[in-house]
């Protein structure tokens, strides 16, 4: 494998762990503040109306961060050479 497919694996790895760290870290907040504020709701519809809206934050943020990372996967070739390239300049330009 060249140097270029092993960086860019290397960055599509990263991004797809942090974009999975930031979907389990949401998926911990709105649980924890659920949780931890749950007897301070409104009794009845109120409540519901707050689990349908943390569920819908978690639902498409989960659903946008798959879009994403099957995207640069789709793509990753041109997305991270381009961003290799232009790192590579800008080292160049440093020494």
């Amino acid at each position: 494998m060249s140097d270029l497919k092993q960086r860019i694996e290397a960055m599509y790895r990263r991004d797809v762990l942090v974009a999975y760290a930031f979907v389990i870290g949401l998926w911990f907040a709105i649980i924890f503040v659920m949780i931890g504020t749950w007897n301070l709701a409104p009794e009845g519809p109120w409540r519901t109306i707050l689990l349908i809206g943390g569920a819908a934050v978690l639902l498409f943020n989960t659903a946008s961060m798959g879009a994403m990372v099957r995207h640069y996967k789709e793509d990753k070739d041109f997305i991270y050479g381009l961003d290799i390239k232009h790192l590579d300049e800008m080292r160049g330009h440093r020494h």
